[in-house]
């Protein structure tokens, strides 16, 4: 299961992990955010221990999502040493193979 990240924690396990971090930015009137949010698990599942994987909620984390300057959902992006690397917008290309080869690229 993806962890959740908000503005308490956002800054220890994403900016300051060692690992590298999957950042599923959604909300929950969002329906393609929902079609993704399984294989957002998926990959939490398959790669815990080697990468970080959460979901941030932008209607109760705005904040982040100001900050990160998220304006389409859904927003993947991928962190390493504190900063994003990549971003994947909408639903097109994802699919739980790649996420784990983006995130496993990473390491």
């Amino acid at each position: 299961m993806a962890l959740q990240f908000t503005s308490e924690n956002f800054d220890a396990e994403v900016l300051q992990s060692e690992l590298p971090v999957l950042v599923d930015f959604w909300a929950e009137w969002c329906g393609p955010c929902k079609m993704i949010g399984p294989l957002v698990d998926a990959v939490a599942s398959d790669t815990e221990g080697s990468a970080k994987v959460g979901k941030v909620d932008v209607d109760s984390q705005q904040e982040l999502a100001r900050n990160f300057n998220i304006q389409s959902l859904p927003t993947i992006a991928f962190f390493k040493g504190g900063e994003i690397v990549e971003t994947m917008i909408g639903t097109q290309g994802v699919s739980v193979d790649v996420l784990k080869e983006k995130l496993s690229a990473l390491a």
